[in-house]
């Protein structure tokens, strides 16, 4: 409280981040969303949905919620999981074996190289995001910038960087709400792009009009703004 106090500008890093500020000290903040380089998107299957989640398993990132959606669906839905992060806390990660175990539609590869989980991003069909807390989740703008549709938990973290209006958010712990978004998506494979159900379709819409905001050129031009009036308004 004293840091925010004593200075004289704050950086937050999505949009709904100044909301989440004291109001007296909302004035100061400006959003800079971080950047990450575009990569090509990789050949996606049709015969099934691949989903990658990404992230560490520890409960800010409710991976429980991941393995309660792998526990509803069943491998007729045609859904895959690949599940990317070393297991922080021990107990989910043999939450996430016994998982695997039960359901093979659900796989835990445990912690990859960057590269290795970017690859993954650009094969798969959904990044699925299910955090309960988030300050500005560096993979939702690699999901992005590679081609590749979110669905992510309702919460500030992700409604700043993907909008409130975004199709893909589900309200934070409903597996059964992210099954129903992972299933019309599954149902998407078949269709053509124009059709009004095509939820991959509209989502890959939606990101794809987000995606200059995390470019590096506008990451670098939002720092040098900042600084420049930073210097000015101390001059």
């Amino acid at each position: 409280q004293q840091s925010l106090a004593l200075a004289h500008r704050l950086i937050v890093l999505q949009e709904a981040g100044p909301e989440q500020l004291p109001h007296a000290y909302q004035h100061k903040c400006s959003v800079v969303f971080q950047s990450s380089t575009s990569r090509k998107t990789l050949s996606k299957t049709q015969q099934h949905l691949n989903v990658v989640v990404v992230g560490h398993l520890r409960v800010e990132k409710s991976p429980q919620t991941v393995f309660e959606i792998a526990q509803a669906l069943t491998p007729n839905d045609g859904i895959r999981i690949t599940h990317l992060g070393a297991a922080l806390d021990p107990a989910l990660g043999q939450a996430a074996l016994a998982t695997a175990q039960k359901h093979p539609h659900y796989r835990w590869l445990g912690g990859v190289s960057h590269a290795q989980a970017r690859q993954h991003i650009q094969r798969a069909h959904v990044l699925l995001h299910t955090s309960r807390m988030e300050g500005g989740a560096h993979v939702i703008m690699e999901a992005i910038t590679s081609g590749t549709v979110v669905l992510a938990s309702k919460v500030p973290g992700n409604i700043g960087m993907l909008g409130a209006h975004y199709t893909g958010l589900f309200e934070w712990g409903n597996a059964a709400g992210a099954c129903h978004l992972l299933r019309q998506c599954r149902q998407s494979l078949g269709m053509g792009l124009n059709s009004p159900n095509n939820l991959l379709a509209q989502l890959t819409a939606q990101c794809q009009q987000h995606a200059h905001l995390f470019a590096p050129a506008a990451e670098a031009a939002a720092l040098h703004a900042l600084v420049s009036q930073a210097l000015h308004t101390s001059s």
